[in-house]
Order: structure tokens, then sequence, then C-alpha cells
């Protein structure tokens, strides 16, 4: 089978957490539940980087508008990591083209990475901080998951991905509008404060 559907999913999953898609697939590879997986990928030393990068993220995440700054410093990252890992996968596969398979991978997560990077700024407008933890979580656990099943099922993980990226796109379309109210009443309050200031008693 074509090495495309695992090539989409792992550029779904790199917009979400790109070092968790490295980390998993070099266990998966290294312990010998998947011959898709390259050598470079499983190294001892790209799994230690990844994996502090993993748990860096996975704090940083967590945090209101510190998860919308590491958000905007990854918004190159995510995206070249989901070519290079898509391209070392139709490498390792030799049923695509490395160029085609880094094309599809990073234009995937630079789509995913929009609509995460827009849903956390809406989930900020929220003063307080469960929401970003809960949500960070399922995305945490969707990327295991569906990388995963990816392994094995490569073809209906890359239809749920697919699913996953179109509801994305909805959610963010949809709270852009609360996010363009939050930004209005954030200016409005700081204009009525300006003018009480400057009021004469």
């Amino acid at each position: 089978m074509s090495v495309l559907p695992l090539v989409f999913t792992s550029g779904w999953a790199s917009g979400i957490n790109a070092y968790a898609v490295v980390l998993l697939f070099g266990i998966f590879g290294a312990t010998g539940l998947t011959d898709e997986v390259p050598e470079s990928l499983q190294r001892t030393d790209v799994l230690v980087v990844v994996g502090v990068l993993f748990v860096c993220e996975a704090v940083a995440d967590k945090i209101p508008y510190v998860d919308s700054i590491w958000d905007t410093a990854h918004t190159v990252i995510r995206p070249v990591s989901g070519a290079v890992v898509a391209a070392l996968l139709a490498g390792q596969s030799g049923s695509l083209p490395e160029i085609a398979a880094g094309a599809v991978g990073g234009s995937t997560a630079l789509m995913s990475h929009l609509v995460k990077a827009g849903t956390r700024m809406a989930v900020n407008t929220s003063p307080e901080p469960f929401s970003n933890i809960a949500v960070s979580t399922a995305e945490d656990l969707s990327v295991a998951g569906i990388i995963t099943f990816a392994i094995f099922h490569p073809l209906a993980a890359a239809i749920v991905a697919g699913g996953l990226l179109l509801l994305g796109i909805v959610i963010v379309v949809f709270l852009a509008a609360k996010i363009r109210n939050f930004r209005r009443r954030k200016a409005e309050r700081r204009a009525r404060r300006r003018v009480a200031a400057t009021w004469p008693d």
C-alpha cells in the first residue's frame, strides 16, 4: 500500500505536536512494531532530544498565553518537521516520491497548526486556566491515538485525521467571531479607562 495515508496522518499530527510524532514513530520503530519508520528517527540521540522537547511543549502548551507564544514560535518548526518526517517515511517506503511526500506532510502540518493556534487564541479568552489544560491534554491524546492507529491502519487513520482537520477548520471559523468580540471589548475597556482617567473630578 502507498505510504500516502501515513504521510497525511503524520502531517496532521505534526501540526499539533511535532515532537510527539517523532518520539512515537521512533519508539515504534525501535521496538520493532513497524518497519515503516526510517533508522534516522530511531536513533537514541534523536529520541532523547525530542523527548525533552516534548516535555517542554507539554508544559508550555497548558499555560494560558504562553501556549500562543509557543505556537507562534512553532509556525515554521511544525510544518518543516511534518515535511521532513513525511519525506523520510516516503524514502523508507519507496512508494511515493520524497518531494511529493514532503509537500503533503508540510502543508497538512501547516493547516493543522493554524487550526490549533486559532483555537488556542479563542480558548485564551477564558479567564480560567483549566480549559487550556483540557484542550492541550485532548490534543496530546489525539496525536498519540492517531499515530498509533496509523501504524496499524494507515488508511482509516488518514480518514479520521482528515475529518478532524475539517472539524477544526469549522471550529476556528466559528470561534473567529468570539476572538474579534473579545478584542473589541478589550479595546472598549481601555478607551473607557482612558476617558475616566482624564475626566475632571
